[in-house]
């Protein structure tokens, strides 16, 4: 697609996988390698944010940087390196090596309606969510129902995100922090559509979450 970037995020120290999940292997090749693919598949250009000090291998990506601090200041740094005549700029997150070449696609064409800003993807939420808290006057027990939330309006948020370059410029340029990407485009006001996403999607968060991944390549 000329004129859209993507930015693969994998600047993270995987404090809660135990290490540099980025880099475990899935399937025989390290988990960064499988989000690279699948967004130079889609895309044709890529920028990759890698640990400071580990930027080396490319995996395959045009261009590497180092990570920042937080998850928004390293895609401040990969959005650095994105050409200025870039159109559309896709942020995807390594720790989601199985979402397919399709996905980026789709949010992409998002982009096509009418005063539509960014896209993301995002499955429907199955489980009951409960907010939880300690009410004003509450000696009891640290957290109880404080609320029971409709499901019905909640979707469950993944990456690839994509965005018009300029509003995504223009979101990073405060500084902000946010979970995602989308997050800091909606606080500037701009409309952000929702694709369907992919169950197989599945972020790597421990251990578990690899060898739940590598049953999925093997069925």
């Amino acid at each position: 697609m000329q004129h859209v970037w993507g930015v693969v995020v994998a600047g993270g120290a995987g404090t809660r996988f135990g290490g540099a999940k980025q880099f475990a292997l899935l399937g025989g090749r390290p988990v960064v390698e499988w989000s690279v693919v699948a967004c130079r598949e889609a895309l044709g250009h890529v920028v990759l944010v890698l640990p400071e000090g580990m930027t080396d291998d490319s995996f395959g990506a045009d261009i590497v940087v180092a990570g920042g601090r937080s998850r928004s200041a390293s895609v401040r740094n990969g959005l650095g390196a994105v050409p200025a005549d870039a159109r559309v700029v896709v942020v995807h997150d390594a720790a989601r090596p199985l979402a397919p070449p399709r996905l980026f696609v789709e949010v992409v064409k998002a982009l096509d309606g009418p005063g539509v800003s960014g896209a993301i993807c995002a499955v429907p939420v199955t489980d009951t969510l409960k907010r939880v808290g300690r009410p004003a006057g509450w000696s009891g027990a640290p957290d109880v129902v404080v609320e029971t939330l409709g499901r019905e309006e909640l979707v469950s948020v993944q990456t690839p995100q994509a965005f018009i370059a300029e509003v995504l410029r223009r979101a990073h340029a405060g500084g902000g922090e946010a979970t995602d990407d989308a997050a800091l485009v909606e606080a500037t006001g701009a409309t952000v559509q929702v694709v369907p996403g992919d169950p197989r999607n599945l972020k790597v968060t421990d251990p578990e979450d690899l060898s739940y991944l590598e049953h999925l390549l093997r069925t």
